[in-house]
């Protein structure tokens, strides 16, 4: 059970980032666009996308300097897997007016219809991609 408390904590923080930007600042915490407004003149509120956004990158090395070491993940895929992978996940959030932490977390939690139906078509594109990916094409996921 252990293992499971980092894991925790990271939804837990990103659960009281998502409500606080949405409390203090009446803003969707939706990284998509977030990012995508970091070149636009928006006032003050580019300090606050800014600063959520710095805290998205700071955060890794946080972690590596509280916990002693990187977190081990293992990537199977190869370099232009996960470039093409990288620009239909960005197309994607264009498309789909959000991307996970957008209608994932801050619209579930609104109960938005518009999220839901995202959330779904997310969940279902996720699992076809991976079926598809494993049975017919191996040699994709490096297996």
């Amino acid at each position: 059970m252990s293992s499971y408390w980092a894991s925790l904590a990271g939804g837990a923080l990103i659960g009281l980032s998502v409500a606080l930007m949405l409390l203090l600042h009446g803003r969707i915490a939706g990284v998509s666009g977030l990012v995508a407004g970091l070149g636009t003149d928006r006032g003050e509120r580019r300090w606050v996308d800014a600063a959520f956004v710095a805290g998205l990158v700071l955060g890794p090395p946080a972690y590596a300097g509280i916990a002693g070491a990187w977190p081990e993940m293992r990537i199977v895929a190869s370099l232009p897997v996960l470039a093409l992978a990288g620009l239909l996940v960005g197309f994607g959030t264009r498309l789909g007016s959000g991307c996970t932490s957008g209608h994932g977390v801050a619209g579930l939690a609104r109960l938005s219809p518009r999220s839901i139906a995202a959330v779904l078509t997310f969940v279902f594109a996720g699992m076809f991609t991976t079926a598809l990916t494993r049975i017919s094409m191996p040699w994709w996921s490096g297996s």
